[in-house]
Parts: C-alpha cells; structure tokens; sequence
C-alpha cells in the first residue's frame, strides 16, 4: 500500500496544442502536484489544495519547474554505444557502424547491460516513454522489456525484422520474424506498461514476403504498433523504388502491405510528395521528427510546416545513435533551428507540448501519459532553472515566464534534470 506525496514547484502543461488554442497552456507558479498509487491524484494551485492534503508528505522543490516526462518518440537502444560515429550519410553509417554493433546483440548478457544503461539514460534526460527498436535478435528485445518493467517505464518495443541486404548474422527470415514477434507479443505487450510494435527497419531490408508477415502479424494483433523508417535520405529513396518498382512511391510500399494506420509510427518523413502526405493523413499515420540525426547524417530538413499543413500528425524523436543526444531538451533547440531555416519560428510551448501531450497523442496514449492531469500516470520531470552557471544568468535575466523558458529549452541538456519520476516513483535523482 502506497500514501500519497504532495510535490510543490512551479507547474506546466498543456490540455492541447497551444499552437491552436493559447489556452490550452496551463502554468502555474506555486503548484502543488499530488500523488498516490503511482498516478496523479490532484494538480493546482498550493495555497489552495494544501489544506485539503493537510498531513501528507511534502516534498519541497520550491525554485524548479515540474513538467510532464518527454516522450521520445523513435530511438535505437543498440546503438547508444557507438552515437556520434563519425563521417558518413545514412546507407553508409548503417554499413559501417550500426550493423557491426547490433551483431553484438547475439549475447544475452550484453543486450542486458546494454538495456539497463539505456534506461538509465533515458531517466537522467528526463525521458519516461519511449518507442525503441531492438535488434533483429529476439532476446533484445526480452532484455529491454524486462528491463523497462522493472524501472516501471511505459515503452513500445520491438524486435527488428530484417531479411536482406544486411550482413547474413542480422537477418532472420519471414517466418522466423513472425514467430518471434508473436512470441514477444504475446509475452509483453500489454504488460505493466508495455506495448509491442512490429517493427521492419525499412523496406530495403525487408524482403515483399516479410512485409506481408508483418502486415499478419498486425492485423492479428490490432492494438500493437508499426515501427519502420521513411523517407529520410534521397538514396535511400531511390534505392527504394528500384527494389519496389511496382508501387507508387515509398510509403505506398508500407501502404500496399497494410502497414499505415492510427498505430503506425514513420521516423524521418523528410522528403514526402504531397500524395504521401495525403495517404500518411489518412490513414492517421505519425512521422518522428528526428532533428539532430537529420543534420548529423545530411539527411535534410523536415518540412515541418508543410507536414501539418497537409493534416499528418508529427511526434518528436533523438533518433540516437545517429541523433546525438538523449536529450529531449537537445532535441528541442535542434528542432527550432532545423524549423527557422526553413521561415518558421517554433515556439517554446508548441516544442514542449511535441515532447509531451503531443506525443502522448500522436502514440494513442493521450489517456495515460502526456500531461499532469489528475487521474494520469505519474510520469513527470523536475527541471533546474540554474543548472549552468550560463542558464542561472540568463533565466535571471528573463523578460517573463516564456522567455525563461524558451531559453531553458534552448540552452539545458540532463544537467538540468534534477529528478525523474517513473509512475509516481524517483527513477532519477542528479544528486
């Protein structure tokens, strides 16, 4: 039996996006946030809710800001060892350093450790849900779900299916992903906090016989994800359509086989036609924009504006470990700069709501996750406004609340994570 534990800092969150509806921005200054039985109980104003829980454990952070966790929305577990590998586009960087990495996977031990110094990473970024892919190997995806279910984060997970065009100890076959992928389906998803995603790595590596498996698998499981990548480089995509010379283009690949859906999570999206994007609205796919592995890779810049406009919703991703940071903060400031070259200014309430409701909305998961409504599970962060001698400065020299937090978002990384709570529970603490 747990008692409830009353929180006391600054509060911020979103009921929607306030890039539609500035009232969907709820701040407030000296917040109370209560929590029992791992969810939220009661959020609002302390001088008011404190005689209500009158007796209840206080903790006092008083000086910081709570907000929602981040919500990463396609990043790869394997390859947190070799982020930041350096000199090559994306073709070329997958040949020299992802797939000898992800060979390593074989071993049981290693794929463990590797996912225990995962999760840990994401908690001390102030990340709490997360979509990830594993490797083609079954266990490691076993190794991060049971990681994840100890640590009580809420992850979609998936193994990769893989059968071509990747070295032969990384590619299983059509019938053996969809064995596999059965079995870790029926073993996780659904668990604690756990959802699976059938997760190809793209339509290169994936043979016209394992998309339909996967498809299957999908259709029989209806209430699990898609996992893939699209459109992200210009060779890939030509690379594509000489494999695929029958379809329309690539997204109509994954149409094709009936991979594009409410469930269906593309990571890049960076050079769709307007007919993809029409598809993509549609069929109420989501694209991750993955900023910093966009311009780590010269991937491109994602046509933020034009993706919206066309009705496609958009999550926000660190892509590590062709994203650089796993930070969701990083990601933010990585994200405004990607957007002003391209004409548009992101503001610092429409970025944060990406990083939480937003992406809570666009995995489904808008009931459970996203902001510090009561009755939600008690994933939030405990952000220092002073964490760098730089961020103190600035932050006292703030105009208003949104220009102190615009600068937070663009100048903090985990340093100014002071504490990670995990369903009500202190997963990270900087101390």
């Amino acid at each position: 039996m747990t008692l409830p534990v009353a929180y006391r800092a600054s509060l911020l969150d979103y009921t929607g996006d306030p890039s539609v509806d500035r009232g969907a921005v709820r701040h407030v200054d000296d917040g109370l946030l209560v929590v029992d039985g791992g969810k939220i109980v009661a959020r609002g104003a302390a001088p008011e809710l404190l005689p209500a829980f009158d007796g209840v454990p206080l903790v006092d952070y008083r000086g910081h800001l709570i907000v929602p966790g981040f919500i990463d929305a396609h990043i790869h577990y394997p390859q947190t060892a070799m982020i930041a590998a350096y000199g090559a586009q994306l073709l070329e960087w997958l040949e020299n350093y992802t797939f000898p990495t992800e060979q390593r996977f074989e071993d049981e031990q290693y794929a463990r450790a590797s996912a225990e110094f995962f999760m840990q990473e994401l908690f001390r970024n102030g990340t709490t849900s997360a979509v990830v892919l594993g490797t083609v190997h079954r266990q490691s995806a076993d190794a991060l779900a049971s990681v994840a279910t100890r640590a009580g984060a809420r992850l979609i997970l998936g193994k990769v299916l893989m059968d071509r065009h990747a070295p032969a100890a990384l590619c299983d076959t059509a019938e053996s992903a969809y064995d596999e992928s059965r079995e870790l389906i029926e073993r996780w998803h659904g668990r604690d906090r756990l959802s699976y995603a059938i997760t190809p790595r793209f339509a290169p590596t994936c043979s016209a016989e394992q998309l339909a498996a996967a498809a299957r698998l999908h259709a029989e499981h209806p209430t699990t994800y898609v996992h893939t990548h699209l459109s992200e480089n210009r060779n890939e995509i030509e690379w594509v359509h000489s494999l695929f010379p029958e379809r329309a283009n690539y997204t109509d690949v994954y149409d094709h086989f009936g991979l594009v859906g409410r469930r269906s999570v593309f990571a890049h999206g960076i050079h769709l036609s307007d007919g993809e994007l029409e598809l993509l609205a549609r069929r109420e796919a989501t694209i991750a924009f993955c900023p910093t592995s966009n311009l780590f890779l010269g991937s491109g810049l994602f046509p933020y504006e034009r993706v919206r406009a066309a009705g496609v919703s958009v999550a926000l991703a660190t892509d590590v470990g062709a994203g650089t940071s796993f930070s969701m903060l990083r990601t933010l400031s990585e994200a405004y700069k990607v957007l002003q070259l391209q004409g548009f200014s992101l503001s610092v309430h429409h970025g944060l709501y990406l990083a939480t409701l937003g992406g809570a909305a666009s995995l489904v998961l808008d009931s459970v996750i996203g902001n510090l409504e009561p009755g939600k599970e008690a994933d939030f962060v405990v952000l220092d406004w002073d964490s760098t001698p730089l961020l103190a400065l600035r932050s006292r020299e703030a105009r208003d609340f949104d220009d102190r937090l615009f600068a937070l978002t663009m100048m903090a990384d985990d340093r100014a994570v002071a504490h990670t709570y995990v369903a009500g529970r202190c997963a990270h603490s900087r101390k």
